[in-house]
């Protein structure tokens, strides 16, 4: 009996990892979404980016306590992913509805992450500027709407913006990619398991660690506070842009839709939230 006891929590603790980590999975295909935002709120960003940053230093003693979330990524971008992008072109003003709804419903739990070492005039500054640029940046890449034809350069090129939602959240790899028209068949031919795509897929998000993760570590050691209000603008931003303003009011069916969807993200963010509180953070 004593025995069971002991037990159940570490396996909860490990189912709760394992949803965690498929979350961040979708997040990280999904449009408007960002994994590394998902792992900021998780509680799990540091280690990660301890991690990435000293891979071999850092392998025994973070990769078993990591080990769930990383299995349940895969899970969550090669698999659920595939399902969920079926309902996202099928019905996208819903699915975007509803993964407005998690990011807003998290968006309290990023902003207590954000204020753990407190809050100083820079914080806000930062956080403004980000917004502010993110913005700017989403409204450059909508107005151009080019569309190249995908190759191993460009695919290299998917790598990195993949690596860079994780290692910088906010930054949504498929907001970079889709107005390039690169993000469709790049996540097809993840799902497809393309060999050419995964390899310089692969290739660009594993320089794209090498070079930017020990800096990006350093950055939010050194200036937490100001780093993680920036992540917080540019969440925001990013949330703000994808919202499906033109459609939302198309019908009273649709609007009705929209809002249910809305909600139920919201509810199931702060579930979420409210269970991962009382779990201890890693790191």
């Amino acid at each position: 009996m004593n025995q069971k006891r002991i037990a159940r929590p570490g396996a909860v603790l490990f189912l709760v990892r394992l949803l965690q980590g498929m979350m961040i999975g979708l997040g990280a295909v999904l449009p408007g979404i960002s994994g590394g935002v998902l792992c900021v709120i998780f509680g799990i960003y540091k280690p990660v980016m301890e991690l990435l940053a000293s891979p071999l230093k850092r392998f025994r003693t973070h990769v078993p306590k990591l080990l769930p979330v990383i299995l349940g990524a895969g899970a969550g971008f090669l698999g659920i992913a595939n399902l969920l992008s079926f309902f996202l072109e099928k019905y996208p003003d819903p699915s975007v509805c509803l993964f407005i709804g998690l990011i807003g419903g998290m968006y309290p739990s990023l902003m207590r992450e954000a204020g753990e070492k407190g809050r100083t005039k820079a914080s806000w500054i930062s956080m403004g500027i980000a917004f502010a640029l993110i913005l700017i940046l989403l409204g450059i890449l909508d107005v151009m709407s080019v569309n190249i034809e995908p190759n191993g350069g460009w695919y290299l090129f998917c790598g990195f913006c993949l690596a860079l939602s994780i290692i910088a959240p906010g930054m949504s790899f498929s907001t970079l990619l889709m107005p390039l028209g690169l993000y469709t068949p790049f996540v097809a031919g993840i799902g497809h398991l393309d060999l050419k795509i995964l390899v310089f897929g692969g290739i660009g998000a594993v320089l794209t660690v090498i070079c930017l993760a020990r800096g990006i570590d350093a950055l939010f050691w050194n200036h937490y506070s100001a780093a993680f209000h920036a992540i917080a603008g540019i969440v925001a931003a990013a949330t703000l842009a994808i919202i499906p303003f033109g459609s939302f009011f198309r019908s009273g069916v649709s609007f009705a839709a929209n809002v249910l969807c809305l909600c139920i993200g919201i509810l199931c963010a702060m579930g979420l939230d409210k269970i991962n509180r009382k779990f201890p953070r890693e790191g």
